[in-house]
């Protein structure tokens, strides 16, 4: 938001009267009425600018909530071993592996075959 100047909330004020039909002549009371607006002024200004403080405080606090927050649910990255020998292993490991898996299960997957194909014949025979 702009910052009010210093006579702004005055004038404004003697404007509003003077088209009540009060009119604020020099004097004792008007320097008075003008020093209230003048604080009124300060008071205003300094609350704006208190207000961007701590939005900006507020929203730096907010980043840094959300960065710890990230970084504590964030998934774990798996450990890297270092040189390529042991990489190469590993994948020679996982080869390996998954051969065997696929030939375990082509044996259960032919014997359950068996089963139901033998069960089918001796429906079609009965």
């Amino acid at each position: 938001m702009k910052q009010i100047e210093k006579d702004e909330i005055y004038e404004h004020l003697s404007q509003f009267l003077k088209s009540r039909g009060i009119e604020m002549k020099d004097g004792g009371y008007a320097q008075q009425i003008q020093k209230g607006c003048s604080f009124l002024t300060d008071a205003v200004n300094l609350t704006q600018q208190g207000f961007e403080r701590a939005k900006t405080e507020m929203d730096k606090r907010l980043d840094q909530m959300r960065q710890v927050i990230h970084e504590r649910t964030a998934p774990k990255p798996t450990p890297n071993t270092s040189g390529a020998g042991a990489s190469q292993s590993k994948a020679e490991k996982k080869k390996s592996t998954s051969s065997v898996q696929t030939k375990g299960r082509t044996k259960t997957k032919a014997r359950a075959r068996k089963g139901r194909t033998g069960s089918k014949r001796k429906r079609a025979s009965r």
